[in-house]
């Protein structure tokens, strides 16, 4: 139980990251420097589980209307309709992290390149107080779009919420929707990267020390964590105050720049 402070950090840090549009996995990276730890990014991945619990108890009634739907196969619903969204819209994701994602996992594991994210996750943010909100359709060129920008984040420093959630209301999506689509598609991308870093990294995992006592901590906190964070993101987005995180994201890549070249 050597690394159960460690962990339960981590886990803070992935619960209030994952949802706040800061990066999580740019924040992981971070303080796993920081504090020394060599961890394989299955346990990234698995404290990620530990987030998409959240967004499966936060969204639980559309969840549950959109299995429903599959079930009785009726896509003709509201949400049904949000079936085949969500799968055209994982597409480019997954395409995205099975082709450059062992390149950007081993380009992103100095401050420099991460320091460089924040920055363009900084400009992704501010530019979506541009975006001029008129519908809630999502269609599939959106649906495309948004998973785009969301397997783009798989880079250290690059949020996943704050990315897919600025495609969306730059392209006129409503706050509420592009809230709610953003965290949706977030679930069959999450579940995929764990099945396959579950598979490629199962034995590295323990290997590092860590046991599953310490896993498990980490998860939960980032779970109880990130509920919290959550619901403070939707009191930002509907204040129309999401644009506002961009200043951090400046200010800690210009940190860490300084940083790394001094």
């Amino acid at each position: 139980m050597e690394h159960s402070i460690e962990t339960v950090i981590l886990g803070i840090i992935q619960g209030l990251t994952e949802w706040l549009p800061i990066s999580s996995t740019g924040h992981l990276k971070l303080f796993e420097n920081l504090l020394d730890m060599k961890v394989p990014i299955l346990f990234d991945v698995i404290l990620h589980v530990g987030t998409l619990i959240v967004v499966l108890v936060f969204f639980r009634k559309e969840v549950r209307e959109i299995l429903s739907s599959v079930a009785h196969l009726e896509f003709k619903t509201e949400h049904g309709k949000m079936v085949p969204l969500i799968i055209i819209g994982v597409m480019p994701t997954a395409l995205i992290g099975l082709v450059f994602g062992w390149l950007i996992e081993s380009a992103f594991q100095t401050i420099l390149p991460i320091a460089t994210a924040f920055l363009f996750c900084g400009i992704m943010l501010y530019s979506s107080k541009f975006g001029k909100e008129k519908t809630d359709d999502i269609n599939y060129s959106t649906a495309i779009m948004m998973g785009i920008a969301q397997g783009i984040a798989i880079i250290p420093g690059i949020s996943r919420s704050g990315a897919t959630i600025a495609v969306a209301l730059l392209l006129g999506i409503k706050r509420e929707k592009a809230f709610k689509f953003s965290f949706l598609l977030s679930i069959p991308a999450i579940l995929g990267a764990l099945g396959y870093t579950g598979y490629a990294e199962f034995s590295e995992l323990t290997s590092t020390g860590l046991d599953y006592a310490e896993i498990l901590a980490g998860a939960i906190t980032a779970m109880l964590v990130g509920y919290f964070a959550l619901k403070l993101l939707w009191k930002i987005i509907a204040k129309r105050k999401f644009h506002l995180f961009a200043f951090y994201c400046w200010i800690l890549g210009a940190v860490l720049v300084l940083l790394s070249v001094f």
